[in-house]
């Protein structure tokens, strides 16, 4: 492809992704007459990326940045993993984007929109991914293929066909109702994993999320179930609650972490009992808690007024709703990226987080940072519940699902503590789960799904610390390199060998070569 001749002129980068979309959904749409929507799609947005790599060069270097500032593109790295990974990203993209939408639209319409995103994902990854991004992708895609390789080997060696059991979990876990399903317990999942997130950052390991959300979603319902207010004031008290009920709780730990050097590992895990405790002791009748149905009690149910209305999901072809917490929750991960990146509390908490004694060289209050770290993460944490009780039970019971915030350790992991890989990381955990509750009709054993989480968390954490000390070795050595020819270019003029001599005042005697009226002296001053 780069033997094509290309003109000798740039090409500014709004017009190379117009060009590039447009051919992807022109031979999707072409192709799509004869051959199948998926094999249009990826041959639409393949040819779309066969452009952009060869108008690449043509691009204005500002267009695209490399990691930390190093020159990534020629580069063997470069060409052998961050190409293909781009590639191969595009085109799932354009899958995923074309199979959502052919919930609603037409075969065709749905595969030239998805066809439109693929290319334009597929310009956007070649300029913009980096190196260490592309690692990260690939360590992820390393783990899968294990994970799945061990489940495989699991259900085999078990008796149970491998690809029947997963063709049977993917159709499954594809219908419109598992999809509304899997949305709504990816909600929480993202909650309880962002609040751990929190804590990580800080290298602080908030083992109390699923304590603090409990003892949060308990006394917030008995709020709303006591309480009657009008509808808006009414949801903004319950959150309040909630938030402030799982921050107190996580505060706890975090002032024995700074004032006792106790660890927040084992704080939270005694936190944890003692939640247990309390929510037992007050969820009884003679407490909080009235008769719900002959074998449960819990909290008076809320008021219409305190629910969280839901969003109808007939555009993915189910008649149940999805959590309008979800809309929070979004908002949560917005005002977590923005806090991590944009504000000092932010940079402070990494700085922290990276090197305690550095950061307090640096005049960072470290014990404060702690303390705040620890406080966010249990108000987080206090939302976790809220989906459940705002969007479905409308009150707190002993059904009440439990267990959440360990799942949240587990989805933090995967995701590595990054917003958006939360959010994958989340809808793949719930996939599982979902996907998995039809394995018990067909006699294979439910667990399956446990062994694939298990593995698939355990493998990227291996898989991904390894890659990510190879990429920053690599990348070091990029930098060197370039530290080093930029060092070269900047001798060479100081080595070259001037006309004349220099006097000692810093005149030259250029030879005959001065000009006119400058007494002997060169024009300009030396450098």
């Amino acid at each position: 492809m780069s033997r094509i001749p290309r003109p000798d002129r740039t090409l500014p980068a709004p017009a190379a992704a117009a060009v590039a979309v447009v051919l992807g959904v022109g031979v999707t749409a072409a192709l799509d007459l004869a051959l199948l929507w998926w094999a249009a799609l990826i041959i639409g947005v393949a040819a779309a990326f066969a452009f952009v790599a060869w108008s690449g060069p043509l691009v204005p270097d500002e267009r695209r940045a490399g990691a930390d500032g190093t020159k990534e593109q020629g580069t063997t790295l470069h060409t052998t993993l961050v190409v293909p990974t781009a590639l191969v990203l595009a085109v799932v993209s354009g899958l995923l984007s074309a199979w959502f939408l052919d919930l609603s639209l037409i075969e065709p319409v749905a595969a030239a929109l998805g066809a439109l995103v693929g290319s334009a994902v597929a310009f956007t990854l070649f300029h913009r991914l980096s190196a260490m991004l592309a690692l990260s992708f690939a360590a992820v895609l390393a783990a899968g293929v294990i994970a799945i390789g061990v489940t495989a080997a699991v259900l085999f060696f078990s008796g149970i066909p491998p690809l029947p059991t997963f063709a049977r979990m993917i159709e499954y876990g594809t219908r419109p109702n598992s999809l509304v399903k899997i949305i709504n317990d990816g909600t929480t999942y993202y909650l309880a994993a962002v609040a751990v997130a929190i804590g990580f950052k800080m290298k602080l390991f908030n083992i109390g999320v699923d304590g603090q959300y409990r003892l949060a979603a308990l006394l917030a319902a008995a709020v709303g179930g006591y309480v009657v207010l009008p509808p808006v004031l009414s949801q903004i008290v319950v959150i309040a609650t909630a938030v402030a009920v799982g921050g107190a709780w996580a505060g706890i730990a975090g002032y024995l972490k700074v004032a006792r050097g106790v660890s927040e590992v084992i704080s939270t895990i005694m936190l944890n009992a003692i939640a247990t405790g309390i929510t037992a002791y007050l969820l009884s009748t003679d407490r909080l808690a009235v008769e719900i149905s002959t074998n449960n009690i819990g909290t008076p149910p809320m008021p219409e007024s305190s629910w969280v209305p839901g969003i109808p999901a007939g555009f993915l072809g189910s008649e149940q709703e999805i959590f309008g917490f979800v809309l929070l929750a979004v908002a949560v991960g917005i005002g977590y990226w923005v806090m991590l990146n944009r504000t000092r509390f932010g940079f402070e908490l990494r700085a922290t987080g990276q090197s305690q004694s550095a950061a307090e060289a640096s005049g960072v209050n470290v014990k404060k940072m702690v303390f705040l770290s620890m406080l966010f993460s249990g108000m987080v944490a206090g939302l976790v519940g809220l989906p459940q009780l705002l969007g479905s039970s409308h009150y707190y019971a002993l059904d009440f699902p439990t267990g959440i915030g360990f799942i949240g350790i587990a989805i933090a992991l995967l995701g590595r503590n990054h917003p958006v890989g939360i959010v994958f990381a989340a809808l793949f955990w719930s996939f599982l789960n979902q996907a998995a509750g039809i394995l018990p009709f067909d006699g294979i054993p439910q667990e399956i799904a446990v062994i694939s989480q298990a593995t698939i968390v355990l493998t990227v954490v291996v898989v991904y610390e390894v890659v990510h000390r190879w990429g920053r070795r690599y990348q070091q050595q990029q930098i060197g390199n370039q530290l080093g020819a930029t060092a070269e270019s900047t001798t060479e003029p100081a080595q070259a060998v001037p006309s004349g001599t220099a006097s000692e005042d810093g005149s030259a005697d250029g030879g005959g070569d001065t000009a006119p009226g400058s007494d002997g002296k060169r024009d300009g001053e030396a450098q």
